[in-house]
């Protein structure tokens, strides 16, 4: 049985579709496009009593109101083709790490080809020390490197691969501990090391995520710099 609504729908020529019926590639949209709700504004102008006539605040009102919803639904539609170009970059993008290097949150080195280790800390103050200690992976330090006083922010070193006897030490792995203050206060840091990529896995949602020896999985979000 029709309701009076979708009489006057069906009078105006505005198919409205339900059940089954709207599952099928022929069915009309059962929702109101722009073209739809001009000829309802016509027809209820039409066919107002003329000693009672639509007030113009409530006219205006729809007006506003269904040009809201229509703009909301081309920002949707826009905000998913945007969101839809950047996944595929995203993913792009991800795939180039493999076999490059990035500069990570971690305390794990290894040496590099030609010796020695970079790395970085991050200091969230200005300190008026700062020191970082590289070990052995038994817990042997092998060379404390004092870098001073740094302001706020990311302060980079370099080790050649030298104890502080002098003696070669090796490829690593390395533990790296860092350590920062002004006054005998401790600054708040973190260790940050260059590590390469091995390979970075694509979930089905969420950020692609990076495998680094040493330093297992991380997301690429993560990644403070690129080698």
């Amino acid at each position: 049985m029709m309701s009076s609504f979708d009489t006057t729908l069906a009078n105006l020529g505005i198919a409205k579709s339900s059940g089954a019926a709207a599952n099928t590639a022929t069915t009309k949209s059962s929702t109101l496009g722009q073209a739809d709700f001009l000829k309802l504004m016509t027809a209820q102008l039409k066919n107002q009593d003329p000693f009672a006539p639509v007030d113009n605040t409530q006219m205006v009102a729809q007006m506003a109101q269904f040009s809201s919803v229509a703009g909301i639904s081309e920002m949707n539609s826009t905000l998913k083709a945007i969101s839809d170009k950047l996944a595929g970059t995203s993913q792009s993008d991800a795939l180039s790490y493999v076999g490059r290097t990035v500069l990570i949150e971690g305390t794990s080195a290894y040496g590099r080809t030609a010796g020695g280790i970079a790395g970085a800390i991050e200091l969230d103050d200005d300190a008026g020390e700062v020191n970082v200690s590289i070990q052995s992976a038994d817990g042997q330090v092998l060379k404390t490197i004092q870098l001073g006083a740094h302001v706020k922010g990311t302060v980079d070193y370099e080790w050649d691969g030298k104890t502080a006897d002098g003696a070669d030490a090796g490829s690593g792995p390395f533990n790296i501990k860092v350590n920062a203050g002004t006054d005998g206060a401790e600054i708040t840091s973190r260790s940050l090391v260059w590590a390469p990529v091995a390979s970075v896995s694509m979930p089905s949602s969420g950020t692609p995520v990076l495998t680094l020896p040493g330093i297992g999985q991380v997301p690429i979000t993560s990644v403070r710099q690129i080698g």
